[in-house]
């Protein structure tokens, strides 16, 4: 990406774990400078450990970061002093934090009248907006975890899919408030939030219902639209094969791929809706005949028949992705500990080009000096703030890690 498109535009981002993050980690990753406000010591979310450890170094590329005590009245100058020179503000903390800090939306319409405020929220306005929230309690009361899980046993999804689908509607929201400021208007409030995500995500079944009548089943219950559309054993135990031939001229490739016998031939099946009616009888002969070949025979295969397809994978499997490897998603990046990692960058193409790392992962405050004289504190001033610890070290000591 030679010129990234959000280049020249300031974010100060104060958030924390995932939602918040990925909206920040969007918008540097197309080109903005993303200035990461985190407490003395670093971010919380540094040091989370199982689930949550790859969550700062997954949502926290390409930004520069400061570590500053919104406790103090010294603290608080800089923190002001960062908004008044951004585009962009990013939070995502409890509803009124930053207000009680003089912090919140209605602090900066004379000195910063062009500021987009952005809040990543639990729920939008209306009865539910002053209570908290997390990704796996918006897909339970969102009817995701339901959707998710087998009958009676809702289960939240595999990923933060809530919370990071959030955040690209936040980044969605803020490109669309500079673009509108750019044709002359002011700043902006801009907010999503996991709850509303949720019913959008879902939304697709609330219309089924509205459509057919009939409420949707849990995934793992579903009637499939389709009458192979699974995961199927292979010669091998453990090496699993999603299938789905969703067309009827991908039944005709699929049949000519894989000898079915007579049901291969039965013009009974020429149409989609027959074989859903026939599944029964379908599904047995082909998971028969899948289970007669290795996973690599079985990706050759597909892959010439033309169907839908994919090897069942762990998410570590994706390290050695030969396309992910090929075309520039996985990207280069050190941990604070000096290990090395590959790990996905925002997926958009802007001219055939992923976005690259400007930027490694940032140590604690890593940036702060710089970013203070970038908006107009002295030598001295910077100085002074250091030694009284008003703004955290620019370096974690040697060894520690996040």
């Amino acid at each position: 990406m030679e010129s990234p498109p959000l280049q020249g535009i300031r974010v100060v981002e104060f958030s924390h774990m995932v939602m918040g993050p990925s909206t920040g980690a969007i918008l540097a990753d197309l080109g903005a400078d993303v200035i990461k406000v985190e407490p003395l010591g670093g971010d919380r979310t540094r040091r989370l450990l199982g689930s949550g450890a790859g969550y700062f170094p997954m949502f926290n590329r390409n930004k520069r970061s400061i570590c500053i005590d919104l406790k103090s009245e010294s603290g608080l100058a800089v923190a002001k002093r960062l908004i008044g020179e951004a585009d962009v503000l990013i939070e995502n903390f409890r509803p009124g934090a930053l207000e009680r800090l003089g912090l919140g939306p209605d602090g900066f319409p004379e000195s910063n009248p062009g500021l987009i405020y952005y809040s990543a929220k639990g729920f939008l306005s209306g009865p539910y907006e002053h209570r908290s929230a997390l990704d796996e309690v918006a897909q339970m009361m969102g009817g995701l975890a339901y959707m998710t899980g087998p009958p009676g046993r809702p289960l939240r999804a595999g990923a933060s899919v809530i919370d990071i689908a959030g955040g690209m509607f936040g980044a969605i929201g803020i490109m669309a408030a500079l673009l509108r400021r750019q044709e002359g208007g002011n700043g902006a409030v801009v907010r999503s939030s996991l709850y509303e995500t949720t019913a959008y995500v879902v939304g697709q079944h609330m219309a089924q219902m509205a459509v057919t009548g009939e409420a949707a089943r849990p995934m793992p219950d579903r009637v499939s639209a389709w009458a192979i559309y699974d995961v199927f054993e292979t010669a091998h135990p453990g090496e699993q094969v999603f299938i789905g031939v969703v067309s009827d001229s991908q039944w005709q490739s699929f049949v000519g791929t894989f000898d079915l016998g007579s049901i291969g031939s039965d013009p009974a099946f020429e149409k989609n809706n027959d074989r859903v009616k026939a599944r029964d009888v379908i599904l047995p002969v082909v998971r028969d005949i899948m289970a007669r070949h290795t996973r690599a025979d079985l990706l050759a295969k597909l892959e010439a028949a033309a169907v839908a397809f994919a090897p069942i994978a762990r998410p570590e499997d994706l390290f050695d992705d030969t396309h992910l490897n090929a075309n520039g998603t996985l990207v280069d990046l050190t941990l604070n500990d000096g290990r090395k990692v590959k790990l996905p960058t925002t997926p958009v193409e802007l001219d055939g080009a992923l976005p690259s790392v400007r930027r490694d992962i940032p140590h604690p405050g890593a940036d702060a000096e710089q970013i203070l004289a970038d908006i107009g504190y002295s030598d001295a001033e910077i100085a002074e703030l250091l030694a009284r610890q008003v703004i955290g070290s620019t370096r974690p000591a040697a060894g520690e890690e996040n």
